[in-house]
């Protein structure tokens, strides 16, 4: 498993605001009937418990996918700091400690990699998906508010899979 550095985390904060400015629709609107517009974010937040379980896998095609994907996030965040502001390079921003997926988890998170490639194929939604999806492989593991929503998002996989593959 990879872990996130600043740099991750610096790529992942900037899709979430990215996506937070593209979407606001100012606030008078928001005040007005605010369930409409937060329902615009759907798409996205699905993405991103997506990503986050993703990176939370531990291993096979999945995982390998994830665990590049923030790779490149890592290096690419990494050397905007360097370059751009004059940081340092490789630090870590992960949490003290992750729970992976079990087996079980895995297999939800099979079945919920199917339901996204259908609807990022088929949805108009698919960059929202896409950009939630990112977001949440950079986000998961952090050290930060993002990180700790992670594990109750895979005991709630965990729990899932042993429901479902428990009955059968």
């Amino acid at each position: 498993m990879n872990y996130v550095t600043y740099g991750g985390v610096t790529v992942g904060l900037c899709i979430l605001g990215y996506q937070l400015a593209t979407w606001y629709p100012g606030l008078k609107a928001l005040k007005k009937k605010p369930l409409p517009y937060l329902a615009q974010l759907l798409p996205f937040l699905l993405g991103w418990v997506y990503g986050c379980l993703a990176i939370l896998g531990v291993g096979g095609l999945i995982g390998w996918t994830a665990d590049t994907a923030l790779w490149i996030s890592n290096w690419l965040g990494d050397a905007a700091l360097v370059w751009g502001v004059g940081g340092t390079s490789g630090q870590s921003a992960t949490g003290t400690g992750y729970l992976p997926l079990t087996q079980t988890g895995g297999g939800v998170l099979l079945i919920l990699t199917a339901v996204m490639a259908a609807l990022v194929k088929k949805s108009k939604y698919g960059r929202d998906l896409m950009f939630g999806t990112w977001c949440g492989i950079c986000l998961g593991t952090s050290a930060g508010v993002a990180g700790f929503a992670a594990v109750p998002l895979a005991q709630a996989a965990n729990w899932l899979g042993n429901l479902v593959y428990g009955s059968l």
